[in-house]
């Protein structure tokens, strides 16, 4: 019968794995229940046993005894099978761990693989090279400037620091308060003079 709502139906999760370990352990639960029947059979047929001797009949107490004891055997016999499906069900769920510590282990070697091929042993020199490379490219300015500045160049620097780090501004040259001086009257006037001049000039005739 088909999916009555047309969806594609999911694939099952249920592995082999999985469907042997619950086979084994429903065998271990039916095997466990015959074996706790059998124990409870023989608990009664011990006490018949017991009553059978009181009145006397031996023979008979003795065929229910024998039959306990291949019972017995036969309840060792369960017991042992028991362990066997238990060990086994442990071996198969224990072999499942396993598996998906592989797997992992495999993707991690597949990520690791292409992480290798993205970046090179020389990828990885270059880059060492140009690390180093930087390092003393800097190392040769620090000194540098650090031989650059004597004692007084450091003490303003600090002294600098000290200003800004309280906030003080420096300071600034003062505007000076005192009035612009007069300038006479002919002075001012000469530029409007010789332009007046110059319009003649050019109004001549040639």
């Amino acid at each position: 019968m088909g999916n009555v709502f047309g969806g594609k139906s999911r694939p099952s999760r249920v592995t082999e794995q999985d469907k042997a370990v619950l086979q084994l352990k429903q065998q271990r639960d039916k095997l466990k229940q015959y074996q706790k029947r059998i124990t409870n059979q023989l608990d009664k047929e011990r006490l018949l046993a017991k009553q059978l001797l009181k009145d006397g009949r031996k023979e008979k107490a003795l065929l229910l005894l024998k039959k306990k004891r291949y019972q017995d055997q036969l309840l060792d016999k369960t017991e042992n099978q028991i362990a066997n499906l238990e060990r086994m069900v442990q071996d198969i769920e224990f072999m499942q761990i396993e598996m998906k510590v592989v797997e992992g282990l495999k993707a991690g070697n597949d990520c690791l693989k292409r992480m290798h091929q993205m970046m090179s042993i020389e990828d990885v020199e270059r880059i060492l090279d140009e690390t180093l490379e930087s390092i003393e490219y800097q190392k040769e300015i620090d000194e540098m400037l650090a031989g650059a500045l004597t004692q007084e160049d450091e003490d303003a620097v600090l002294a600098e620091l000290e200003l800004i780090t309280q906030g003080e501004d420096f300071a600034l040259p003062k505007v000076p308060t005192e009035a612009l001086p007069d300038v006479p009257e002919e002075a001012s006037a000469e530029p409007d003079r010789r332009r007046d001049k110059n319009l003649d000039r050019e109004m001549l005739p040639a």
